[in-house]
Formats: C-alpha cells, sequence, structure tokens
C-alpha cells in the first residue's frame, strides 16, 4: 500500500492568521473530467482535522483542490463587492510519488492567493 498522503491549509495573508471555516473540495482530474474525492472544512488552524488523501489512497495523476473562500471574505469583510473578485480558488497540480506526503496550501488576500508544495 502506497504510504504517501496530501496535506493543506489555509492561512489568511490579509489578518496575518490561519483561515477557518473554508470548505476544500478535491477532485481526481482526467482530461475534461473531474472525479470529486472528498471534501473538508478548515478547522481553527486554519488545516483540515485529518489528511485531505489520507495514506493509501494517493495515486499518481492530476488533482485539483477548489477553496470555497467567498463566505470566509464576506464574513470577515475582506470582501465589500457584490460580485467577489475571489469566490473559489482552483488549485490544480499533479503527483508523480504515491509514496511522498505533498502539502499544498492556500496563502488568501481578498485580491489575490498564492500556493507552493510545503512539506
Amino acid at each position: 500500500m502506497a504510504a504517501g498522503y496530501l496535506t493543506t491549509h489555509v492561512l489568511d495573508t490579509a489578518r496575518g492568521m490561519p483561515a477557518p471555516g473554508i470548505k476544500i473540495a478535491l477532485y481526481r482530474v482526467s482530461g475534461n473530467n473531474h472525479k470529486k474525492i472528498t471534501e473538508a472544512v478548515t478547522n481553527a488552524d486554519g488545516r483540515t482535522d485529518s489528511p485531505i488523501l489520507p495514506q493509501g489512497k494517493v495515486k499518481q495523476g492530476h488533482y485539483e483542490l477548489i477553496f470555497f473562500c467567498g463566505d470566509y471574505l464576506d464574513q470577515h469583510r475582506l470582501s465589500t463587492d457584490e460580485v467577489k473578485f475571489l469566490d473559489q480558488v482552483p488549485i490544480r497540480f499533479g503527483i508523480t510519488d504515491d509514496e511522498a506526503h505533498y502539502h499544498v496550501p492556500l496563502l488568501l488576500s481578498p485580491y489575490g492567493y498564492s500556493t507552493y508544495r510545503g512539506s
């Protein structure tokens, strides 16, 4: 069984703190097909309570995390526009080693975001 797993978290860079209460959906992507694998919500530390893709479930291929940020930005008065600049943030990435730990965080502000492969 593969020992690799996938984790994520969300940091609110505008407020300088973790971002709790953000729903995250994980999809496996093949061409134009998206298969939803799971969803989770960030906790007080901005992380999911367990790996979003646990050991034994990681397979090589393409994935997409979708972070549903609009409600969070509204709740913290970081977005005042009726039409949000950022509402859902997709991050598509590849997994090449099903034995590795992949960490894909989201650094979020009202008008921009970034990510990286963490550890």
